[in-house]
């Protein structure tokens, strides 16, 4: 697998190598809708190069960081849209958010961390995110589109904005559907890197055919859950007593692969590039070991068929303990 042994390219527990990974499958946003849509159905997933126009991406991310920047997060004198991180600093004043790193969705980081959080959360209401980048009108487009809905698309207004610092927490084994069981298993997820991310740079990963895993393990946990003796709405919550705090299948990717013989898929991103998933599609990243102590950052935006039941938490911006 060209560049995956060339890189330090791992998970919380362990390398990835190519035993144990492969290249995601890039698609052009031009083929033929039936081409895309067969392609999405075979591998859960739609790795789409350059949908967005990359410098309104790079514009997102410039905004990003220079609205962070007065926490001390970015390197001294550097460019904001560079985003790398100060190397005078502990990466333990900058938690993601919506990673894990609190149980049921909570506030992570300590006194210390309080101003990078704040402000953290406050870039999900900014206009430069909300609006141009969540909204933007080519992306919009081309879900209309692809799904079939057309003016029934809707766009969630609670979307997650990751920041990824350098050696820090990844984001751990989970499917989307876990947090969004109040609608129907139609919504469709993208996936959109604000920046250029390397292999090693902490990037989304995609477990291999793991669509059916993830159906099978969802309908699992319900059984189980009722069993219990969850009514239907107690079943649903993302951080039941059947699921881990955090929400997440597991914080092992690599174990967890291996358990369900199969590799995860890595790829490069490039600002501009979207990845569209299903929504029981089993997905983590892996640790950000950017040799420039690059910054990564990325959104979930979800859409949904407004004619179909969706879950209508998801229409509320994101905040901490939201229960979702």
């Amino acid at each position: 697998m060209p560049g995956v042994l060339t890189q330090t390219l791992a998970v919380s527990d362990g390398p990835l190598t190519s035993e144990n990974a492969a290249l995601l499958r890039p698609s052009d946003p031009n083929l033929p809708l039936d081409e895309l849509r067969a392609r999405f159905d075979a591998d859960g997933y739609l790795f789409l190069k350059q949908v967005l126009p990359r410098e309104d991406v790079l514009e997102a991310r410039r905004q990003y960081f220079s609205y962070l920047a007065p926490t001390g997060v970015l390197k001294t004198d550097s460019d904001p849209v560079h985003g790398i991180f100060n190397p005078d600093k502990t990466p333990d004043d900058f938690p993601g958010i919506g990673a894990g790193a609190a149980a049921g969705n909570g506030r992570p980081g300590g006194e210390s961390a309080a101003e990078f959080v704040d402000r953290a959360i406050e870039a999900h209401y900014k206009d430069w995110y909300a609006e141009k980048l969540v909204r933007h009108p080519a992306l919009y487009a081309f879900i209309a589109k692809f799904t079939g809905w057309g003016d029934n698309t809707l766009t969630f207004k609670r979307t997650l904005l990751r920041n990824n610092i350098p050696e820090t927490k990844p984001i751990g084994v989970h499917y989307d559907q876990i947090f969004i069981r109040h609608g129907e298993p139609t919504a469709v997820t993208a996936w959109v890197p604000i920046g250029d991310i390397k292999l090693s740079g902490g990037g989304l990963i995609y477990l291999e055919d793991s669509d059916v895993v993830g159906q099978k393990i969802e309908n699992e946990f319900t059984a189980k859950a009722l069993a219990a003796g969850m009514t239907e709405e107690e079943a649903k919550y993302a951080f039941n007593s059947n699921m881990m705090s955090t929400g997440m299948l597991s914080e092992n990717p690599a174990e967890f692969a291996k358990e369900n013989g199969r590799r995860w898929l890595v790829a490069e991103y490039e600002a501009g590039d979207v990845v569209l998933h299903k929504p029981h599609m089993i997905h983590a990243s892996t640790v950000n070991n950017d040799p420039d102590r690059v910054i990564r950052l990325a959104t979930d935006l979800r859409f949904a068929d407004s004619s179909r039941p969706y879950d209508k938490r998801w229409m509320n911006f994101y905040r901490f303990n939201d229960g979702v």
